[in-house]
């Protein structure tokens, strides 16, 4: 039986312990020294008893991204078995997530669970609704924007990319270039329905949900390990069918909408990949919605809301 190839996890904190890492594995664990460019660390106070006790510590330390600045840690060479202790022993403060090493080698890290809290520049790729449609306000993301960058203006940034009418291909394929002189380390992209509609006058349309996300999602999260930028993916709001029967020739209903949400969730599951899930927010709410797909000022609101908490 062949041995499955060793898991490379930076590590900055207790991991880097031996006495944790003899708690934990059983053993001192294979390791080098490496960096990760654009972060710095903050402390996280930890209330885990069983953390407390293996580390011996009740504040552990989690990652802060940061132009210009660089964190020294170690790459830990684990087993499948080894993994799976790591994720155990960290709390739900953090979440494993690729990372891009100074030295070019991708490796697991344990970062902020929130990835929104951890961001300093964030660029939001997506349709109509990120792009901010019948809100002159600018939507969600104009107030996110508005939010983050009074937070630290002097490093904090928000580039929004979203064009209306866009599906998932079409940001998989005019992102990458947009991205190297924003230097992101976040890649905020919200799935709307675009992917899950059909056209008005087809016959009984299959409540099956969209195909073909798959290769969408994995070129987006191609592009932003290229950039060492953490990717997000933000699913879809519940729709009004009731109104969206014959939209601009297009027909939008709550099944696939729904199909196509549970297809997000399920990418990034299996992939450790970021999701914010919004649709319980709108959803039953016709009064948030201008036409039954774009989001009022109100629902706008409401979407920041939740973007934001934590």
């Amino acid at each position: 039986m062949t041995e499955s190839r060793p898991h490379a996890l930076f590590s900055f904190g207790t991991l880097r312990n031996g006495r944790v890492q003899t708690a934990l594995f059983g053993r001192a664990v294979p390791s080098s020294p490496a960096s990760l460019v654009g972060h710095t660390t903050r402390p996280l106070k930890i209330t885990d008893p069983e953390v407390i006790a293996a580390s011996g510590l009740d504040v552990h330390l989690t990652l802060e991204c940061r132009l210009g600045s660089t964190v020294e840690g170690s790459v830990l060479r684990l087993t499948d078995e080894e993994l799976a202790a790591a994720d155990a022993y960290e709390v739900d403060d953090y979440a494993r997530r690729r990372v891009l090493l100074s030295s070019g080698e991708s490796a697991w890290a344990y970062l902020d669970a929130n990835p929104l809290r951890s961001a300093a520049r964030i660029v939001i790729a997506g349709d109509s609704i990120a792009y901010g449609r019948c809100d002159p306000q600018g939507g969600w993301a104009a107030r996110l924007a508005a939010r983050h960058i009074a937070a630290d203006e002097t490093a904090h940034r928000v580039f929004n990319l979203a064009v209306p009418g866009s599906t998932l291909a079409d940001v998989a394929e005019q992102t990458p270039g947009l991205l190297a002189a924003r230097r992101p380390d976040t890649l905020l992209v919200a799935a709307g329905i675009n992917d899950s509609a059909v056209p008005a006058d087809a016959p009984d349309p299959d409540p099956a949900g969209p195909e073909h996300l798959g290769a969408a999602l994995a070129s987006l999260a191609a592009t932003a390990r290229d950039h060492n930028a953490r990717l997000v993916v933000l699913g879809p709001v519940w729709l009004d069918e009731s109104r969206t029967a014959d939209y601009e020739g297009l027909r939008f209903t709550e099944a696939r909408a729904l199909d196509l949400r549970e297809s997000l969730r399920a990418w990034c599951a299996e992939n450790h990949v970021d999701h914010i899930d919004p649709w319980d927010l709108l959803r039953d709410r016709p009064d948030l919605l201008v036409d039954g797909i774009h989001p009022t000022p109100e629902g706008h609101e409401a979407l920041h809301r939740h973007l934001t908490a934590g």
